[in-house]
């Protein structure tokens, strides 16, 4: 991670609000990098303070979302709740719904070209974006969110205005951004049309006049693009602020929704708290501080405390604080056993599907539970399998018919589970 950026609050005049020094200090928490950054500098171009202050008018901040899945995790809420921080300090959000980019695809840390996607297929994605992140930012009050498309300015760019932007950078420069050089050095294809993505990316903070962009640290290239294609069109260039990549519920790597170490936004309230109750104990001081409004330095002395806080803050976040402690209490009922589970908070999986006589195993790997039936025969074999939190431990288990578990709950270890119905 960066070293963390501080705006100094010595560099406030005298005439600034304590609300201002407030915001500035929400700010600063777990943001990686802003830039550029003097903070002895009364530029509003090199000093962030000095823009917030001195600006006769709110600051547009921009944060782009390409809808390329129709899930979002707690990892991409990160700068969404800064979006929201900046909103709460009375600036504009400017929220893109990159439907032009994401057809493209962002090639940033990939090994390899990134499927294009239909029309249709980004259309669908950005109504289930903006349904997710409704309960971060303020969609109410009036002048503090801009929901923005880019194909609005990015389809009308003929030939001409391409050519203009391609012009503005060099094979080499591009080739220094993270993922095209390694690529290239093992030879792997890079394709023409990638090489738009941080250009188009960039064009944005110009269409919609940034005064900030918000990312992840593997942002920087492209928002730095966005700042050097303002200085060409004779804009003021905008500020970058970078946030941490989070680490996923497995304590090693980035959270990713392909390996399975994610919380959805969309996960019901259970699934929500059960995945967040079991944090490791070296990640809850990052998932406070970049998940959470909670002040740091009052956190619970004892790791499980902080985990069950947690879990129980998070989930009010996005199902209210009554569908929180009630998946609090089902969960400790999961794991006490006996099924005694609340069962209006227990996702379902319907056994309609389902052709009886079954093996256990087959409705373990139906039900999503597992990823393949060799998945769920490895997890009743360990002993993680249970029904109303009996374990099973017969590999072969089989079925009559499904009345012989409907109603029943059926768990893969402790954060995984749903109730059986018809």
């Amino acid at each position: 991670m960066s070293e963390k950026a501080t705006l100094d609050p010595q560099s406030l005049t005298p005439s600034s609000s304590s609300s201002v020094v407030a915001t500035l200090d929400w700010l600063n928490r777990g943001t990686s990098e802003i830039f550029p950054n003097q903070p002895d500098s009364n530029n509003p171009d090199e000093n962030l303070v000095q823009r917030l202050l001195n600006s006769d008018r709110p600051l547009r901040v921009k944060l782009g979302i390409d809808p390329t899945g129709s899930d979002i995790h707690v990892g991409h809420s990160i700068p969404v709740r800064k979006l929201r921080a900046f909103q709460d300090a009375g600036h504009t959000a400017v929220l893109i719904i990159g439907d032009f980019t994401a057809r493209i695809g962002d090639p940033t840390g990939k090994s390899e070209v990134r499927r294009q996607l239909t029309a249709a297929e980004v259309a669908a994605n950005a109504k289930t974006y903006l349904d997710q992140v409704r309960p971060i930012l303020d969609f109410d009050t009036p002048g503090r969110l801009e929901i923005r498309y880019n194909s609005e300015w990015l389809s009308a760019l003929d030939l001409a205005k391409i050519q203009e932007l391609l012009a503005t950078m060099t094979v080499g420069q591009m080739l220094a951004k993270e993922g095209f050089v390694e690529r290239y050095e093992k030879g792997n294809p890079i394709y023409l049309h990638e090489f738009l993505y941080p250009l188009m990316q960039g064009y944005d903070s110009v269409a919609v006049q940034a005064d900030v962009e918000l990312g992840g640290t593997d942002q920087k290239f492209n928002i730095a693009v966005g700042r050097d294609l303002q200085r060409h069109f004779g804009m003021r260039p905008q500020f970058g602020l970078l946030l941490p990549i989070l680490i996923g519920t497995d304590g090693v790597q980035k959270m990713s929704k392909s390996l399975g170490n994610y919380v959805a936004l969309t996960d019901d309230p259970l699934t929500m708290y059960s995945k967040l109750e079991k944090i490791p104990d070296h990640l809850l001081q990052q998932y406070f501080e970049l998940l959470t409004n909670l002040p740091l330095d009052r956190l619970p002395d004892n790791p499980r405390e902080c985990q069950k806080l947690l879990a129980l803050e998070v989930v009010s976040q996005y199902h209210g604080k009554e569908a929180a402690i009630t998946a609090q209490k089902a969960a400790e009922d999961l794991v006490k056993g006996g099924g005694k589970t609340q069962t209006d908070v227990v996702p379902e999986f319907s056994l309609a599907s389902v052709q009886f006589p079954a093996k256990l195993f087959f409705i373990v790997s139906a039900s999503g539970l597992c990823k393949s039936s060799s998945d769920a025969r490895r997890q009743i074999q360990g002993g993680a399998v249970k029904l109303d939190g009996d374990r099973v431990d017969q590999v072969d288990l089989t079925f009559a018919s499904a009345s012989d578990l409907i109603g029943r709950t059926l768990s893969v270890g402790t954060k995984r589970f749903v109730r059986l119905v018809q």
